[in-house]
């Protein structure tokens, strides 16, 4: 279950319990009966390898508190590999509208054809190229647009202003923006932000705020005490890409994936 921090209150750390896959699938098969969410998380057509990571991403939990649902006009920003898609095309079927917006160029072509190698399941998505001056989208036409672990590239290239005010102009007023990335300590050198992956949660926030969201509240749900966030090779040391390769292997699957952030803001009115 989320638990909601609203503004004013320090952001908790829970120890989640690591389930094996197995008792995963029979979670998500307990659960669906009559709830779309997770019914789409049960989903057969997701990558099993993907499914094998629920237990980092939780996302039943994660989209609720960002209150996606059928019915809704959702973005999903730089899919990627298309994680989240695997959830999102079924979840928004023939109920709702989702746009998977990619930069172009070889992430693009990636995701194009696994969108197109199962046509029932992602007939319906549609998959725009996202550019700074994106055009495609309708502006103020989206209910709920989300982005995961990708905040911390735009950082690093210097284009998290930019996007944020396109994120703000395609949301409808009332609109939710959703932000998952990994946690850098506050107390930590800012500089770190632009070389580690990680970010500060007050660095989210500013960059949002400014481009007019409003901070509505975050979720542990994707907390990982276990993660000290000070690896010589920043969060990439960490699986699922384990940049250290066999060295050290068992201590970072141990650990498991990175501590993240999940926050919440609205378009105002």
């Amino acid at each position: 279950m989320n638990r909601l921090v609203l503004p004013a209150l320090a952001l908790s750390v829970l120890a989640l319990p690591i389930l094996p896959l197995a008792a995963q699938h029979a979670g998500h098969a307990g659960h669906q009966a009559g709830d779309p969410l997770a019914a789409a998380v049960a989903a057969p057509t997701r990558t099993p390898a993907n499914v094998a990571r629920d237990k980092y991403r939780h996302p039943v939990e994660t989209l609720k508190f960002f209150g996606v649902a059928p019915g809704q006009t959702v973005v999903e920003y730089s899919p990627a590999g298309g994680w989240y898609t695997e959830i999102l095309a079924p979840l928004l079927k023939g109920n709702g509208t989702f746009y998977a917006a990619q930069a172009p160029g070889r992430g693009f072509d990636g995701l194009k054809a696994k969108l197109d190698s199962d046509p029932a399941t992602y007939g319906d998505v549609k998959l725009v190229p996202w550019t700074l001056r994106l055009t495609s989208i309708p502006a103020g036409s989206v209910d709920t647009l989300v982005t995961f672990r990708n905040v911390h590239n735009m950082v690093m290239g210097g284009t998290e202003a930019a996007t944020f005010k396109a994120f703000f102009d395609v949301l409808k007023p009332g609109g939710t923006l959703g932000v998952v990335d990994h946690r850098l300590p506050e107390g930590r050198d800012s500089a770190l932000e632009k070389s580690s992956g990680y970010l500060k949660v007050s660095t989210i926030r500013r960059i949002a705020e400014t481009a007019g969201f409003q901070y509505v509240g975050a979720s542990e749900v994707n907390a990982n005490p276990k993660d000290t966030a000070d690896w010589e090779k920043g969060v990439w040391t960490l699986p699922p890409t384990l940049r250290n390769g066999e060295v050290d292997k068992d201590k970072y699957l141990a650990i498991g994936e990175s501590d993240r952030m999940t926050l919440k803001f609205r378009k105002p009115n």
